[in-house]
């Protein structure tokens, strides 16, 4: 009997795995969505769970990568107790903001196509059927709360403050989307492998500066309907905290042009002046 196990293992040879097909080195067909957390404990199991479902009924490849963002709070730990294959979680102890988060991700991320999503369940896009045909075509789809088939619910005071920002920033950078803050973005992550090495904003500006520097590589942006709740009013410090980086975007987009000389080397040198 012994003999026979030897000869039967000596002959056998497994099937060997499927090579994966890529496109510009990433897997072809599969979906990353990144989802950058700070202390969302009450809300992080329920937005995993959301986000599984929403995109687990489009297609069957995509990977979740939540970024604890230095939480002082149980977010980590709620996301690691989840038993779910396609999920990855990866965390750090101090708190650097969604720009610092949604790069330490994308380190991870293996798909053709990469989404950045808030994890407070407070946006979500509307139909994300839309969001894959879109980028069938285009390099980059985001979710806009100005489309014309967008449902939002926010206070009065923050619609007016989140119009008049962004009349501010187009102004200064000349991006033309009619809304660049929305939590909900996909784009090839062959787009994002090119613009990250530029993005110098850690915190809320990211989504600005990400729109900025998709424009100098005239990158397709297209916008599409979401789904918005918010029911917080605006920090003040947050506010404050923009206004001077879509200022310190502006400067070197228009003044010193940094990233129009940088972006022929992708070199990530810039050190800012102020650094939350």
């Amino acid at each position: 009997m012994a003999k026979i196990l030897e000869q039967i293992r000596a002959t056998y040879q497994p099937e060997p795995e499927p090579k994966l097909e890529l496109v510009h080195g990433f897997v072809k067909g599969r979906v990353s969505i990144i989802m950058p957390a700070y202390n969302e404990s009450d809300c992080i199991c329920k937005s995993v769970a959301d986000v599984r479902n929403q995109f687990g009924n489009v297609c069957t490849d995509y990977e979740i990568i939540v970024v604890d963002d230095g939480s002082t709070d149980d977010t980590r730990r709620l996301v690691e107790s989840l038993s779910d294959p396609k999920l990855r979680v990866v965390g750090y102890d101090r708190n650097h903001g969604k720009g610092h988060a949604f790069r330490m991700g994308f380190r991870l991320a293996t798909g053709e196509f990469t989404f950045l999503v808030d994890s407070d369940s407070e946006i979500r896009a509307k139909e994300l059927i839309t969001y894959f045909e879109a980028l069938g075509s285009t390099d980059i789809a985001i979710g806009s709360k100005r489309h014309p088939r967008s449902v939002v619910r926010t206070p009065i005071i923050r619609r007016i403050l989140s119009l008049g920002f962004n009349v501010f920033e187009r102004l200064l950078t000349g991006v033309r989307a009619k809304d660049t803050q929305a939590g909900f973005k996909g784009a090839k992550s062959s787009v994002f492998y090119q613009i990250l090495p530029l993005i110098t904003a850690k915190r809320y500006s990211f989504d600005l500066e990400f729109l900025a520097v998709a424009s100098l590589f005239d990158f397709k942006v297209y916008e599409l309907p979401v789904f918005i709740d918010l029911k917080a009013l605006v920090d003040p410090r947050r506010v404050f905290r923009m206004v001077i980086d879509v200022l310190g975007i502006a400067y070197r987009l228009r003044i010193t042009r940094w990233y129009q000389k940088n972006i022929m080397s992708m070199s990530d040198t810039y050190d800012p002046m102020i650094k939350w």
